[in-house]
C-alpha cells in the first residue's frame, strides 16, 4: 500500500451529507449481485483511499461504492494506531457499521435516497493467473476485475501507483482518488504583475489608496503564444506589482484590502523587524501580511532558501518578545515525515524533539545573534543560552504536531513549518485548533514533499491555499528567489 492521498474528477463529485442524515426515509437496500444499471458506475476503492480520506464513501453521488472484502481487513489493522491514518480507520469503521442500520452491506445499502449505494464485496475465485498469487493487492484487483466480467462499468480507484499500474495493465479503468487535488501549474501566488500609467502608481501613494475600477482595463495577464490576454481576478489580500508602462524604473507594490474595492500602498519597513530586512519585493508583501494583525492566517510557499520560515520566526518574535502583542510564540513541524515516531530517538520528548526542529533553532540561532538582530538586542549571553531562557520562559514553545489535535490555542503567533508534508485533513485539524486573538503561519515547499503519500498537487498546503484565498482574514505569498547564499540560490536554479 504506497499511498493515502486523493483527487477527484468531476465525475464524481463530493456528496457532503453524512450518512445517517442522508434522508428521513425509511432504509432501503439495493441489490447489486446481479448486476447495476447501464449508466451506473462501480467504483472500487482501495484500502490507501478509505484510510487518507473516509469521506470518500459519501463522493461518488449516485453511483456504487464497491468496498473489497480484503480492504476491511487491512483496515482493520490500521484502527489502534493514535494517529490520522488509525483514527480514519475507526472512521470508516464507524461509518460502515452505520449503514448496516439500513440494510446488509453485502447486498447494497443505498444511503442519499438518489441511488447512491455501498456494498461489500468478495473477490472472484476464478482470478487470471496474474492474479492468483494470494495477495491483498491481488484481491482487491479482483474484485474490480469480476465486476467487469460480468458486464459492469468500473473504475478502480488507488493511491497506489504500482497497483494502479496492475490494474491497468488487466485492462481494468485506473484512476487515482482526486478529491482536494489542486491544479499547481495555475496555483495562486497571492500577487500579479501590471503595467499601468506612471500616474496611478503616484495616485496610490499620494493618496493612500486606490479605487480597484481605475486600473480594471489594465487587470490582464500577459498574453502567451498570440493567445488573448486573460484578466485578473483580483482577490482580497493579494498583491499587485505595478509597472510603470512608459518608465520601466518606476513601479509600486499595492495590496487589495479585503472586502473592499481599495488598493493599498506597501512599503518596504524602514528598520528590521528583528534584524531582517526584506531582500526582494516577495518577501517585501510576505512581511506585510506577517506584520498585519487583522490577517490571521498566512500561508507561504517557496522553495529552499527563499526566507519563509526565517521570515516567519522574525515577525513571530517580533509580535511576541518586542511589541507582545501576542502571550507566545508558538512553533509546530511535523515528526514523522517519513512515517518515523519520535520515540525512534534516544531521550526525552524534548531531546527527540530537538533532532526535528534544528532548523527552528539555526534560524533562531541567527535571529538572536548579533549578526542577525544587530546591536539593539546584543547581549552577553550566546543565542543558545538566549533560546534555552525563552523556552525556560514559556515566551517560546516549540511543540510536535502530534500533540496539537484536541487543543484550544488563543493568543498566540502560532508558526508550522514544513506544512506541505500534511493532509488536507491534518491542516483542517490545525487550524480549527485556533482560538481568538491567535495568528498563524503555514510555511512550505511543495517541490520538497517527504511525506511518501502526498504529492505538490495533493498536500495540505496547496489545497489549504486554493480553498481561502480571497478571504478577509487570509494571505498567501508564493516566495520565488533564494536568498540564503549564492551556493544556494545557484543549486536552487541549476539543481
Amino acid at each position: 500500500m504506497e499511498s493515502m492521498h486523493s483527487t477527484m474528477t468531476a465525475e464524481h463529485q463530493p456528496i457532503h451529507n453524512p450518512p445517517a442524515d442522508a434522508d428521513t426515509a425509511a432504509p432501503s437496500t439495493k441489490s447489486r449481485q446481479a448486476g447495476v444499471e447501464e449508466d451506473t458506475k462501480s467504483f472500487v476503492l482501495d484500502t490507501n483511499v478509505l484510510l487518507h480520506n473516509p469521506a470518500c464513501l459519501f463522493m461518488f453521488a449516485d453511483n456504487e461504492v464497491v468496498i473489497p472484502f480484503t480492504v476491511l481487513e487491512e483496515i482493520d489493522q490500521f484502527k489502534k494506531q493514535n494517529d490520522d491514518v488509525g483514527r480514519n480507520a475507526r472512521e470508516v469503521i464507524r461509518q460502515l457499521d452505520k449503514l448496516r442500520d439500513r440494510g446488509r452491506l453485502a447486498e447494497g445499502v443505498e444511503w442519499n435516497g438518489h441511488g447512491g449505494t455501498i456494498r461489500v464485496a468478495f473477490t472472484e475465485d476464478d482470478r487470471p493467473k496474474w492474479l492468483r498469487a494470494d495477495l491483498p493487492d491481488n484481491r482487491i484487483i479482483g474484485v474490480a476485475w469480476g465486476l467487469q466480467q460480468q458486464g459492469q462499468h468500473v473504475v478502480f480507484i488507488s493511491k497506489d501507483i504500482n497497483v494502479r499500474l496492475k490494474s491497468d495493465a488487466l485492462g481494468l479503468p485506473t484512476e487515482d482518488f482526486e478529491a482536494q487535488k489542486v491544479d499547481v501549474d495555475r496555483m495562486y501566488h497571492g500577487y500579479a504583475d501590471v503595467a499601468v500609467p506612471g500616474e496611478l502608481i503616484d495616485a496610490l501613494y499620494e493618496e493612500k489608496q486606490l479605487e480597484l475600477e481605475r486600473i480594471t482595463d489594465y487587470l490582464f495577464e500577459p498574453a502567451e503564444d498570440g493567445a488573448d490576454p486573460r484578466p485578473i481576478e483580483l482577490a482580497g489580500n493579494q498583491f499587485l506589482n505595478l509597472h510603470d508602462l512608459s518608465d520601466s524604473s518606476h513601479s509600486g507594490l499595492a495590496r487589495r484590502l479585503a472586502d473592499t474595492e481599495h488598493l493599498i500602498p506597501v512599503h518596504a519597513p524602514r528598520r528590521p523587524t528583528f534584524g531582517v530586512m526584506p531582500r526582494n519585493v516577495q518577501q517585501t508583501m510576505a512581511l506585510d501580511l506577517l506584520l498585519d494583525d487583522d490577517i490571521k492566517l498566512v500561508t507561504l510557499l517557496g522553495g529552499a532558501g527563499t526566507g519563509k520560515t526565517l521570515l516567519a520566526l522574525a515577525a513571530g518574535m517580533h509580535k511576541t518578545l518586542n511589541e507582545e502583542r501576542y502571550d507566545k510564540l508558538l512553533v509546530a513541524r511535523p515528526i514523522m515525515p517519513m512515517g518515523r515516531d519520535i520515540g525512534y530517538l534516544p531521550g526525552n520528548k524534548d531531546e527527540k524533539l530537538a533532532a526535528w526542529m534544528q532548523p527552528i533553532f539555526d534560524n533562531m540561532t541567527y535571529l538572536l545573534s548579533t549578526r542577525g538582530v544587530g546591536s539593539q538586542h546584543a547581549e552577553s549571553k550566546k543565542p543558545e543560552q538566549r533560546i534555552d531562557s525563552l523556552l525556560n520562559s514559556g515566551q517560546v514553545v516549540l511543540e510536535p504536531l502530534t500533540y496539537i489535535r484536541g487543543r484550544s490555542i488563543p493568543n498566540q503567533f502560532m508558526i508550522v513549518d514544513e506544512a506541505q508534508n500534511l493532509t488536507p485533513h491534518e491542516v483542517k485539524t490545525i487550524v480549527s485548533r485556533v482560538g481568538e486573538g491567535t495568528k498563524i503561519i503555514l510555511t512550505g515547499d511543495v517541490g520538497q514533499i517527504d511525506n511518501p503519500y502526498l504529492d505538490t498537487s495533493s498536500n495540505g498546503l496547496s489545497f489549504m491555499v486554493e480553498r481561502l484565498k480571497g478571504q478577509a482574514v487570509v494571505g498567501h505569498v508564493t516566495l520565488a528567489k533564494s536568498e540564503r547564499s549564492e551556493l544556494a540560490s545557484l543549486a536552487a536554479d541549476k539543481l
